[in-house]
């Protein structure tokens, strides 16, 4: 494969305790010397595109773990090794800021930022996009008047939780990964098209499945669905804002409370990577029910489905159950 490699000097890894990086990489490519198109992707979203854009002719590594909380990520010396030893990494910027700053800093040729291949928002903490801002460009320049860091703050970063989004990224993936490794460039496309014609059939199940309900208004623990409610004519409502992990305020419980009455809401969603106490508490204050409304993050045994086409499915039952489909 013509993919230069930037191997690590024996000596310093045998100081940072190297000798064997990772059960996913095998020793081939520890050593850099794997025959395939090596790509280290930050999290699940990102590593399902990267398997099945590459398909049998690349190796993926995710940097988060099965189970593991992508925001909260912290990247170890060995993860640094494999990055440095990848042919490209795949990532995306805002969401993981150990992952910006580890991509940013090593040497690696291919460098692959989603957020730069669709148009991110500033849906605030409610999940209400802001008309007539301007998204994130290719070339990363900000809005006048606001400085680049504010810019990157405010985008909210959950575009694969919508499948025309995700496959606008998919698109700009399978571009990257072609010039990357042109000696498979014809594979890549075609999986790459492949890839979205079946995100393309997600959005008519999506589109037909929430056409006609009740309510068009759910409760989620953290705001990860704004685009997709947005794609969908929908309204979420978040107990907390982007941070899965923080706490609404006595204030906020009471309103949420106030509009399940006006809105006919029946349910509160939680997720199975963070903790549903908050989501049950208000739920049991508010006499409604609960439910699994995956965010996708990441793939376990608890998870409704094996990968990001059956969770997303499941997604979709789950919404047209609590929202009245008819």
């Amino acid at each position: 494969m013509n993919v230069r490699r930037r191997l690590i000097p024996a000596a310093l890894a045998s100081a940072l305790g190297l000798g064997a990086l990772t059960a996913c990489f095998s020793d081939s490519a520890a050593t850099g010397n794997t025959e395939k198109f090596d790509v280290v992707a930050s999290f699940y979203p990102m590593a399902f595109l990267a398997e099945q854009i590459g398909g049998d002719h690349a190796h993926v590594t995710s940097l988060t773990e099965p189970g593991q909380e992508p925001h909260d990520l912290e990247i170890s010396t060995r993860q640094r090794a494999q990055l440095e030893e990848a042919d490209a990494a795949l990532y995306l910027k805002g969401l993981q800021p150990a992952v910006d700053e580890a991509v940013a800093q090593t040497g690696i040729e291919t460098k692959i930022d989603a957020a730069g291949l669709t148009r991110l928002e500033d849906h605030g903490t409610g999940g209400h996009s802001h008309e007539g801002e301007e998204g994130h460009s290719e070339e990363g320049h900000s809005e006048e008047g606001h400085s680049e860091e504010e810019e990157e703050h405010a985008r909210d970063p959950h575009v694969w939780l919508d499948p025309v989004k995700y496959a606008e990224v998919a698109r700009g993936v399978g571009k990257a990964f072609e010039k990357a490794d042109p000696d498979h460039a014809a594979d890549y496309k075609k999986n790459t098209e492949a890839l979205v014609e079946k995100l393309n059939g997600l959005n008519k199940d999506f589109e037909n499945g929430l056409k006609d309900t009740r309510s068009k208004v759910f409760f989620t623990n953290h705001a990860a669905f704004s685009y997709l409610a947005e794609r969908y004519g929908l309204t979420q409502e978040a107990i907390s804002g982007m941070d899965p992990e923080s706490e609404p305020s006595a204030a906020r419980v009471r309103e949420l409370q106030q509009e399940a009455k006006a809105d006919g809401v029946t349910t509160v969603f939680y997720e199975t990577l963070v903790s549903d106490k908050t989501a049950k508490t208000l739920a049991r204050d508010a006499n409604l029910k609960t439910d699994v409304l995956d965010p996708l993050e990441g793939i376990t045994d608890r998870s409704r489905g094996d990968d990001y086409f059956q969770v997303m499915e499941s997604n979709l039952e789950a919404l047209q159950k609590a929202l009245g489909a008819k």
